[in-house]
């Protein structure tokens, strides 16, 4: 199964994951829960697809690029972008963030006064852009942003529209539900499968690097994880198939994000050196 699956991503698939995200794809009967190994039952085995850092797009260009184009280009396709992510894989991004915020401010009304000017608050809202700050609890907004989307599918930023269709198709085929690993319980939450910031070291940067130093601590839930049995045609096929739509998504996502890279005044691509021992990708 696993060669099955490693045949069916080409060279330059592989090459364009490779040079965002490091996955670890495995197929075995016996699997890790609660760091240990826990056998399957006979007739079934494993697929399981771990992350060992995470993508990084920093979009808040690109969105303002939209929003020149049409105000409220640049909402409309980052919500609809957030929207497909969520069906398929784990995000960080500006709902994390204001999360780790509320935290925050949490923990910190428990303390007494002293201890509470210890504190320092990220406010994650004040650094959205304001196309996302003002549409942020606004849903009938995104909603009409659909059409807004739709009118610049052969405008200047075709391409970007062009891959965000095909990740909404991809996202609306993709399985939320089947054979998975059972009740879901592990040390910690998956590290994520990217991060998505507005600028290099917004809000939502400074608290994913917080909370991230915690994430490969202890066992992490997997980003994916099926159980089929090898015996049954049906199950193996449809095993193989969400891992195909995956591995696509994967694809369409990250060669957006190089496409937002590349894209500048002067085209070239802004790297961004985020330390030896960052999860972010280099």
């Amino acid at each position: 199964m696993q060669h099955v699956i490693r045949e069916a991503i080409t060279d330059e698939r592989l090459d364009l994951l490779e040079r965002n995200l490091e996955y670890h794809l495995q197929v075995a009967d016996v699997i890790e829960r609660y760091g240990y190994d826990r056998g399957l039952e006979s007739n079934e085995l494993a697929v399981v697809i771990n992350s060992a850092n995470c993508g990084y797009l920093e979009i808040g260009a690109a969105l303002e690029a939209l929003e020149k184009e049409e105000p409220g280009l640049g909402a409309a396709f980052y919500w609809e972008l957030t929207s497909s992510l969520y069906r398929v894989m784990r995000v960080y991004n500006h709902d994390d963030a204001l999360f780790r915020e509320e935290q925050l401010r949490e923990w910190a009304e428990q303390e007494d006064e002293e201890a509470r000017e210890q504190y320092e608050f990220p406010e994650v809202q004040k650094s959205l852009p304001e196309c996302i700050r003002t549409t942020l609890k606004h849903r009938d907004e995104r909603l009409n942003g659909r059409h807004l989307l739709l009118r610049h599918v052969d405008g200047r930023f075709k391409g970007w529209l062009a891959r965000l269709r095909r990740m909404q198709t991809l996202s609306r085929l993709y399985p939320k539900s089947g054979h998975d690993l059972g009740d879901g319980y592990y040390d910690s939450t998956p590290l994520p499968s990217l991060l998505v910031v507005f600028k290099q070291h917004d809000a939502i940067a400074a608290c994913f690097d917080e909370e991230s130093q915690h994430m490969l601590e202890s066992s992490p839930e997997p980003t994916l994880s099926l159980v089929f049995s090898p015996h049954d045609d049906a199950e193996v096929e449809k095993t193989k198939k969400i891992v195909e739509r995956f591995i696509l998504f994967n694809c369409e996502l990250f060669q957006l994000v190089e496409d937002i890279q590349n894209w500048g005044p002067n085209h070239e691509r802004r790297d961004v050196d985020r330390g030896e021992l960052s999860l972010r990708t280099a």
